[in-house]
């Protein structure tokens, strides 16, 4: 009896592996964490380097600028894209003229984006960061620019990897993301005596060319990019229709982190790099299933909402439940040796015992609210190929004000801590209206 269980289980395994959706997710799931190993190993090159300091601060503050013009614009429009694009290759439509509207979009976007922060540097780091010495504004400023230029090479390459993974090309798509961290220990490694300060800026610079260069490549081996008069036509429309719902929301998230930073700015040197450091393991996760999920999952679901609309909903329940419960049993065993991971993995050299547990504290408190996360960023990949958009930026607004308000409250009583407790706060709020909303509509469908 046991044999046959045996035996029934390895055939289910070997039936699932078949599906080109499940082996897609463990390519991207593999590819992943090989990224992010990597860069928890850049991480401890880092805090050996320049512990919970003066360098380490403002580095994040300069990559804080663009890694948000990032999140909101250009990923927002490479997620609408997706979904369009495949309605436009259903209906045989002009897709050279789609393709060279995305790619105008993104490099217009990367262009204002870039002039605007040039020019307006001086007044947000006088008003977000206050009370800093001169030496810490010219010290962001010269790590800003050496890393604005990436912006447009983000931008093209988020399209680009767009593209490959709706010709699932998972693998091409996700690798690129070496890059960048293996220049940054490259530079830290070899080059730091010769960058000194800008070595971190220099090292994200270098990575992200590479990475266009890479992308770009296979983009064009694979015969994904076609470039031709751009054309507006219904689907194309569409996107751009949903462009402002969709970046109110991203920027709404996004200012989430941003309000996080800029209160842990007003709290002593090193309290950014500490909140920086805890969320390392806590995004770990969620990065992982994320790019394991939700870059298969957008296309998957779009696909599947243009043919069969509740069977969509019934993957993405099944879904739900999967990483829920998974990323609770993972997240308790992480909290129990927060601790040991940290003293592991950071305390040396310029990063001491006292540092570690700072981290640890801040580790624990956001890995609680890993599980709730991971199922909104799952819903949101499935809200936006139904084009939901608008409830979004609406739940994204009040995440924005729930957090400020709690911010202001715990970080009174509980100083940098205070900050993790809100963040974990408001994911577990979201997560609950995400989930009545999505599954709301739902049951609107089965009446």
């Amino acid at each position: 009896m046991a044999s046959i269980n045996i035996k029934s289980l390895i055939s289910s395994l070997v039936s699932k592996l078949k599906s080109p959706l499940v082996r897609n997710v463990i390519i991207v799931a593999l590819v992943t964490l090989f990224i992010k190993v990597l860069a928890f190993y850049k991480e401890t090159i880092i805090a050996s380097k320049f512990g919970l300091g003066f360098d380490l601060d403002t580095f994040l503050v300069a990559l804080l600028i663009p890694s948000f013009i990032q999140s909101v614009f250009l990923n927002s429009l490479t997620n609408l894209f997706i979904p369009n694009y495949i309605v436009e290759l259903k209906n045989k439509g002009n897709i050279a003229g789609f393709q060279s509207i995305v790619f105008l979009m993104a490099f217009a976007v990367a262009l204002f984006s870039t002039l605007l922060a040039y020019f307006v540097i001086d007044l947000f780091l006088e008003e977000v960061f206050p009370n800093k010495s001169a030496e810490y504004y010219l010290q962001v400023k010269k790590q800003l620019f050496i890393i604005l230029p990436c912006l447009a090479l983000w931008g093209f390459t988020s399209v680009i990897s767009g593209l490959l993974e709706i010709g699932n090309k998972f693998l091409v798509s996700t690798i690129q993301g070496v890059f960048p961290i293996l220049t940054v220990i490259i530079c830290l490694l070899y080059f730091k005596s010769y960058f000194g300060d800008m070595v971190l800026a220099y090292g994200s610079l270098f990575g992200s060319i590479i990475s266009f260069i890479f992308i770009l490549l296979f983009g064009l081996h694979h015969k994904v990019i076609y470039i031709g008069k751009p054309v507006m036509n219904k689907n194309s429309w569409e996107m751009v229709n949903q462009l402002p719902p969709k970046i109110s929301s991203s920027f709404l998230s996004a200012m989430n982190n941003f309000i996080d930073q800029f209160f842990a700015g007003q709290l002593a040197i090193g309290s950014i790099a500490a909140l920086n450091y805890g969320n390392r393991f806590p995004a770990f996760g969620v990065t992982i299933v994320i790019m394991a999920f939700g870059s298969v999952l957008l296309p998957h679901f779009s696909r599947l909402v243009n043919e069969d609309l509740k069977m969509a909903y019934s993957h993405l329940f099944k879904t739900l439940k999967m990483i829920f419960f998974s990323g609770i049993i993972v997240v308790v065993i992480l909290i129990l040796f927060s601790d040991s991971i940290i003293e592991l993995w950071l305390e040396r050299d310029e990063f001491t015992a006292e540092d570690t547990i700072k981290v640890s504290r801040i580790q624990q408190i956001l890995l609680i609210n890993v599980p709730f996360y991971l199922c909104t960023r799952i819903i949101v990949k499935f809200l936006t190929s139904i084009n939901k958009n608008k409830f979004m930026a609406w739940v994204s607004l009040l995440n924005l004000v729930v957090n400020v308000i709690l911010n202001i409250i715990l970080i009174k009583y509980y100083d940098v801590y205070g900050l993790a407790f809100s963040t974990t706060l408001v994911l577990i709020i979201s997560s609950f209206f995400y989930f009545g909303f999505t599954y709301k509509q739902y049951k609107k469908l089965s009446l």
